[in-house]
């Protein structure tokens, strides 16, 4: 029988099978050693082959994934970490304070969904708090992404109306959502469906830091075939599985301007000279925090600040 895996705690899931069943199951040996550089070989939204028995459930088989999204594994750097498989869509929120998400990190997350041509939507949270210069700043932003195909939507995760607009954007999807921890990821679900009961913790004052509430991933059914994906809060996001020459492919303002450059494929957009992407951003036809995150990016930089 086939079933889709929706949480994922150490080495034991939980499926949901397609009699509507829900399964624990482990893994048969085989799998745990067929992909070695993947810290978790099956990840929440993989579609898996069960075996059932009187006592006990077995996954033997992932299916082919439609896509993935990958980040570097927090433990061991050298791995990479599934966080979720399947998806139709990735919802980041972020906040301008408590906690502040940087540009750094946005731009590496959608770069990351972008590799595997997954939409994106950013959720800037927590406009209630918001000053004037705040919203002009968040409308900058918004014209910014926008202009790049990403969705961008202004919200407080308390509002009955806002929640009314996330429920259209994600309604017949599976997507996945994350943002760092205290952005508002677990308010947002649970004012989704009244099954979700996601543990919700404040803001350091101290830190201007969230607490990890979520430990790791799972899946949550909304209706019909829209599900949501929460993922464990995270501080960075790492990148992997890209070489520096290819980055630039996933910046949709670079794509097809990289293709003019002198050195062709062989450019990193860095110091070469007549490179068309430096060009496009001394002309502000690219903005300088996508080229500086870029930059970033090529040469291994941290992410955080």
């Amino acid at each position: 029988m086939e079933g889709r895996v929706i949480k994922s705690t150490g080495s034991w899931y939980e499926v949901i099978g397609a009699d509507g069943q829900h399964y624990t199951c482990r893994l048969q040996g085989k799998l745990r050693l067929e992909d070695s550089r993947s810290s978790n070989p099956v990840a929440v939204g993989d579609r898996v082959a069960l075996l059932i028995s009187d006592k006990d459930a077995s996954i033997t088989e992932v299916l082919p994934r439609t896509n993935h999204i990958l980040r570097q594994s927090v433990k061991r750097t050298s791995h990479s970490q599934v966080l979720a498989a399947n998806v139709d869509q990735v919802l980041l929120v972020a906040t301008l304070h408590q906690p502040r998400t940087s540009l750094g990190f946005i731009d590496r997350f959608l770069v990351s969904a972008e590799s595997f041509r997954v939409p994106q939507i950013l959720v800037f949270n927590k406009k209630d708090l918001w000053s004037d210069k705040d919203r002009a700043y968040i409308h900058i932003l918004t014209q910014l992404y926008e202009s790049l195909g990403v969705t961008c939507l202004s919200i407080s995760a308390q509002e009955v109306s806002d929640i009314e607009i996330i429920r259209d954007c994600i309604n017949g999807k599976t997507t996945l959502v994350a943002g760092h921890s205290g952005v508002g990821k677990s308010t947002l679900l649970n004012q989704l469906h009244p099954d979700i009961h996601q543990a919700i913790r404040a803001v350091s004052d101290v830190t201007d830091k969230g607490t990890h509430t979520t430990t790791f991933a799972e899946m949550f059914a909304l209706h019909g075939n829209t599900f949501v994906i929460d993922t464990p809060g995270v501080k960075e996001w790492g990148l992997v599985e890209m070489e520096p020459q290819e980055i630039s492919d996933y910046f949709p303002e670079m794509r097809n301007l990289r293709l003019d450059c002198k050195f062709g494929s062989r450019c990193l957009h860095l110091t070469e000279p007549a490179c068309r992407i430096r060009i496009a951003v001394e002309a502000g036809h690219i903005a300088t925090s996508r080229y500086a995150n870029y930059v970033s990016m090529v040469t291994g930089e941290d992410n955080r600040k």
